[in-house]
């Protein structure tokens, strides 16, 4: 990969209406590059767009809202040339109770049909351009468990695979593949943690590993790195245990 000029990009985020979409939207913004921020939220869509970004109601979950989200964002951005499929939930799950499962359908309908999605709607347009960028968001728990929140791992490890096989088939085409991989960042998902990392710092240390020459696959900040490497490292299953203490807080799991 050559290194991404984060001054003059033309960038659709889709799900960028709060949290790390947000802040690298603004970002990027901020660095000079053009912005189009996709989301389900109308109103906050509309205080962007009074912001200056362009903007697209998008449900990654709905295959049509996909494509109507795309005609629109090449409309504004013909230029198009970098894709970040932030669109995400996680939710804790008592694996116990059967009635977790529309929770993991959910999940794994966003987070990995959803972005598929979203890839699948943009790159014909960056094949048949002969350049540019999509940026996947996996997490931190994709590598190392965290036992709560079961579907939501599983989900961004599927990303993660996917993002691979991504890389290797659109090697050639000169549309590059990164997976942003983030650790607990303190935004509405994961406020709960008292060591999520600040969204600026965050979203500055992202940024400068993008601007790198070349783009590194995986924009891996200092504060993922027990998690990414944590298998290597020998420190896994101290830490899964770790986390596994987490468990007390589902509903009937304190008193065990």
């Amino acid at each position: 990969m050559t290194g991404m000029d984060i001054t003059s990009r033309t960038v659709f985020i889709a799900g960028a209406t709060s949290g790390i979409g947000l802040e690298l939207a603004r970002r990027f913004r901020a660095a000079g590059s053009t912005v189009v921020v996709g989301g389900r939220r109308r109103d906050l869509l509309a205080g962007l767009a009074d912001e200056g970004f362009g903007t697209a109601e998008i449900d990654v979950a709905d295959a049509q809202s996909v494509l109507r989200a795309r005609d629109e964002v090449l409309r504004q951005c013909p230029q198009l040339d970098t894709i970040v499929t932030m669109a995400g939930i996680g939710q804790p799950e008592d694996l116990r109770d059967p009635a977790h499962f529309p929770v993991a359908e959910t999940t794994f309908e966003i987070n990995v049909l959803g972005t598929i999605r979203v890839i699948d709607a943009f790159t014909p347009h960056l094949i048949g351009q002969g350049s540019g960028t999509i940026i996947t968001v996996s997490s931190g728990i994709g590598f190392l468990p965290f036992p709560v929140m079961a579907s939501y791992g599983a989900s961004k490890a599927a990303v993660h695979a996917y993002s691979e096989a991504l890389r290797a088939q659109l090697a050639g085409t000169g549309v590059e593949v990164a997976e942003l991989i983030p650790p607990a960042v303190a935004t509405p998902l994961g406020s709960s943690n008292p060591r999520a990392l600040p969204l600026d710092a965050f979203g500055e240390e992202v940024m400068g590993l993008l601007g790198q020459d070349p783009t590194p696959k995986e924009i891996l900040v200092q504060g993922v790195m027990m998690h990414r490497w944590a298998e290597r490292d020998g420190s896994y299953d101290e830490l899964v245990a770790q986390r596994s203490a987490a468990l007390s807080m589902l509903p009937g799991r304190a008193a065990q």
